[in-house]
């Protein structure tokens, strides 16, 4: 957790509730997958009801089809028997399109729906969460950079002066303000130190 490149804090107590709203927002994602899963599931049922009245019905028209040809074939009264049957076979035709459509639409459904119901709650908790990884990120990024060097050691304690509580300041030395216009070192490290820990990181870097 010590390395810039880490979403992390390095200090105990920051680190602690980081790890935990990982774990939250991960248990939360997964339920609400889950549930997107089980809308899918239920949905997709209609296009296996689909794919069933489209294979029967298929059969059903090749079937009556081949029965027409066959009645066909019987001198005298073959063309009036083979009539209505091909006649079926064209309604179980149709009714194995419309089988075919229940099938493309219920899929289709069954997507948009599992995503319409998962999506919002995921996104309204794991935004926030991600944004407020990604600024504290950078904000960690930043003040090791700065720490890493003189001035950005000084600017880092000028921004304690300015943002900590008095009680803290004052617990790095009884004028902070002085001994830091003073540039003493031990002052200076100690308030960039404060700010480091507001940002979450524990360990000071020492400036080159």
């Amino acid at each position: 957790m010590t390395s810039r490149f880490l979403p992390y804090a390095t200090t105990p107590a920051r680190l602690t509730a980081q790890l935990l709203s990982d774990v939250l927002i991960a248990s939360w994602i997964t339920v609400w997958v889950l549930v997107g899963v089980a809308v899918h599931h239920a949905i997709a049922t209609f296009a296996r009801v689909g794919t069933q009245v489209r294979t029967g019905a298929t059969g059903i028209a090749d079937n009556l089809n081949s029965a027409g040809d066959n009645a066909d074939r019987l001198p005298l009264v073959g063309d009036e028997l083979a009539k209505p049957l091909r006649a079926a076979s064209e309604a179980a035709l149709d009714l194995a399109g419309a089988g075919q459509s229940l099938n493309s639409t219920a899929t289709w459904l069954a997507v948009l729906l599992a995503i319409a119901v998962a999506a919002p709650p995921i996104l309204a908790l794991g935004m926030p969460w991600l944004l407020l990884r990604i600024r504290f990120f950078r904000r960690k990024w930043t003040v090791i950079a700065l720490a890493q060097t003189p001035a950005g050691e000084q600017l880092l304690a000028l921004r304690a002066l300015a943002n900590r509580p008095l009680r803290k300041l004052t617990e790095v030395s009884p004028d902070p303000v002085g001994a830091w216009r003073a540039a003493d070192p031990m002052t200076v490290r100690g308030l960039a130190a404060l700010e480091l820990r507001s940002a979450g990181v524990a360990r000071v870097i020492s400036a080159r």
